[in-house]
């Protein structure tokens, strides 16, 4: 198919030099979309059909056989050799049952190693003799260790996953899913799926995927390329508010933090910039040639409040205006006798004297500046919170020295955060067709606005876990963020069952739940593996680098990834102890190799990330790391379960009450 492709001819085919780049760059990404992946087989499954889809089953159609794949194949002729698992005939693969075949007689999987056609395994679901039965492939695949970056679960999608995956684009779909149960996975899955029933819509309006660091993206950023999917751009919420010259260099204290992502502060915003637009008091004289054309103050007025009525962006407001004004003066030359056109109106717009009357009463607002002053000026900030923000609150968005610039501002991201809202309230943010929002529990409530005004036209896939929410202002509840996120009516569903964490460690890690979010339900996992949890403490702290050293050549006997997650305070002694004792490691984000399987990672970025092994370094350090004890139990909580295979937690310290 790739060389089909690599030998097309479009030099007859193209009317000119622009149509000819333009096709050739739509060929060469085809080609990059059909490029071979090393290990990664074409095909995964099959489906033999009692009767042909679609066909009169009265007429006793025969059944027809189909491999499922990720990817569409076909022969020389163009017949289907693989079918695409997206298609809806490649949906029974994973729906079908003993109990609901739907027409399958047979499904069959198949197991690879190294790319390598090494297994396969029948289930006869429309064969009332055959019992049903747990596939170990199937098993075996989910356990298969984790090197390298993620990798897509075409072949182990699950019936509750699938459903969610191939929801339909317009409606918005919220995933709650605790550690291990797929949700990101099944995000990126459902993109993929979208993007296959919907190209045309999808191609014009534009897919993101949203993550909460640049390690996480990277650790998912080859998912989608091995569906062939290229063209799903990737970023944090922190890009999405990054203006160009304006630089994070601060970071707020935690009460400061909540105060400024708390949705209350629009309204100070939208007060804010509504309140540079004043009244007209003089009328305005328009002079054309010889004649002079007056529009009086009142009347001046009453166009500014009907567009202030309207509630439009400020700044598609003050364009209005000025056409307007001229509007009013054409009515003027018509009565007096004259025929003016558009051409007229627009020359009027642009007089002088009409963009002088509308520069003093609707003048430019500048997003950054309005925050500046917002945060530099108490009078300012207090006539615009007046019953919205108490005083406290005020004085904690206060700057202790305000900055005389923009450009010379020390910014927090929480800053950034509110000038991208000033920046809607002036002129409407461009929207997108889909967007995939991952551990969406950290957001605060202004940042889900600036990620919902990024789909407003278009719907979004929500994903996220309560108990994972590691952020002073994490969500409590996930209508509150959807109702932020301005997709109220979102379908929450929920994934209990784990597929990735040994059912040990997350039972152990499930002692938390009643502490840091209470009435979620636990995860039941699916994998039980003895010996996967090893909680051991160490008599005197100064031997406690000793200890996880020794944990961590241990894990290293095993086959698969290791992951040393400590508190962020204790990252730079680790390292120090790490290569003295000649143990090379790699930091988050970076992809493991079979030569080079050790990650040192800090417990504020293991978030979403996964290893085979992890060895836990002193879990109070992480708890104590946090501005309280909440957070940094749900931080705990998150670090107990990045482990596939086996978790070996050392301290020396005592353990948190919850789980001692």
């Amino acid at each position: 198919m790739r060389e089909d492709v690599e030998a097309l001819d479009i030099r007859d085919v193209t009317a000119n030099w622009v149509n000819a780049i333009v096709l050739q760059a739509q060929i060469d990404e085809r080609i990059k979309a059909l490029a071979d992946l090393a290990h990664t087989p074409l095909f995964f499954g099959r489906l033999d059909y009692l009767h042909a889809p679609g066909a009169d089953l009265a007429e006793g159609a025969e059944g027809e056989q189909f491999y499922i794949g990720r990817r569409h194949v076909h022969d020389a002729d163009g017949d289907p050799m693989v079918i695409d698992w997206r298609a809806p005939v490649s949906q029974p693969f994973y729906r079908a049952s003993k109990k609901d075949p739907q027409d399958i007689a047979l499904r069959r999987r198949f197991g690879y190693t190294g790319g390598e056609l090494t297994a396969y395994e029948d289930e006869h679901l429309s064969d009332p003799a055959e019992a049903a039965a747990v596939s170990k492939l199937l098993q075996q695949e989910i356990e298969r260790p984790r090197v390298g970056p993620m990798r897509d679960i075409v072949a182990t999608i699950q019936p509750e996953q699938d459903e969610i995956v191939r929801s339909g684009l317009s409606g918005s779909v919220c995933v709650q899913g605790g550690p291990g149960t797929g949700k990101t996975a099944v995000g990126l899955h459902r993109v993929a799926y979208l993007l296959y029933a919907h190209r045309d819509r999808l191609a014009r309006t534009g897919t993101l995927v949203i993550g909460p660091n640049r390690s996480f993206l990277h650790y998912i950023e080859q998912v989608l390329p091995a569906l062939g999917e290229l063209e799903v751009k990737q970023a944090t919420v922190d890009d999405l508010v990054a203006r160009e010259g304006l630089e994070v260099r601060a970071t707020d204290p935690a009460e400061t933090a909540v105060v400024k992502g708390d949705a209350r502060m629009a309204e100070v915003l939208r007060r804010a910039v509504r309140s540079h637009v004043g009244r007209p008091t003089e009328p305005l004289m328009v002079v054309r040639g010889s004649r002079r054309w007056r529009v009086p103050a009142y009347e001046l007025e009453e166009m500014v409040e009907e567009l202030q009525n309207r509630d439009i962006r400020y700044g598609a407001a003050r364009e209005a205006l000025p056409q307007r004004i001229a509007h009013a003066v054409l009515v003027r030359m018509e009565q007096a006798g004259e025929a003016p056109d558009d051409r007229v109106q627009d020359a009027v717009a642009r007089n002088a004297a009409v963009k002088a009357a509308v520069k003093e009463v609707w003048p430019l607002v500048e997003p950054a500046k309005l925050v500046l002053r917002l945060l530099s000026d108490p009078d300012f900030l207090a006539e615009h919170a007046h019953d919205v923000l108490t005083a406290d609150e005020q004085k904690l968005l206060l700057w202790p020295k305000p900055f005389r610039s923009v450009k010379s501002a020390k910014w927090s991201a929480a800053d950034l955060v509110l000038i991208d809202e000033a920046s809607d309230l002036v002129e409407r943010t461009h929207s997108l067709g889909h967007v995939v929002l991952d551990e969406a529990q950290d957001l605060s409530p202004m940042q889900y606005r600036a990620v919902g005004r990024r789909c407003t036209t278009g719907s979004a896939t929500v994903l996220g876990d309560l108990a994972q929410g590691t952020t002073p202002w994490a969500t409590r509840s996930w209508d509150e963020a959807l109702a932020h996120l301005g997709k109220p009516q979102a379908v929450l569903e929920e994934l209990t069952a784990g597929f990735r964490v040994p059912r040990e460690v997350i039972a152990y890690a499930s002692r938390l739940l009643p502490s840091i979010s209470p009435g979620l339900a636990p995860v039941s996992s699916v994998r039980e593996t003895p010996g996967s949890l090893r909680i051991s403490e160490v008599a005197e702290a100064a031997d406690l680098d000793a200890a996880v050293l020794e944990a961590c050549r241990e894990s290293l006997a095993h086959e698969g990834s290791i992951g040393l997650i400590a508190a962020d305070a204790r990252i730079p002694a680790l390292a120090e102890a790490l290569l003295a004792a000649g143990l090379p490691y790699l930091s988050p984000g970076e992809e493991t190799t079979a030569e080079s399987r050790l990650t040192l990672v800090p417990a504020s970025l293991a978030k979403g990330l996964e290893y085979d092994y992890v060895v836990l370094d002193e879990p109070a350090a992480i708890v104590d790391g946090e501005p309280d004890e909440r957070t940094g139990l749900r931080r705990l909580y998150v670090c107990l379960t990045r482990a596939v295979s086996g978790l070996t937690a050392l301290h020396a310290a005592p353990l948190p009450p919850a789980l001692a």
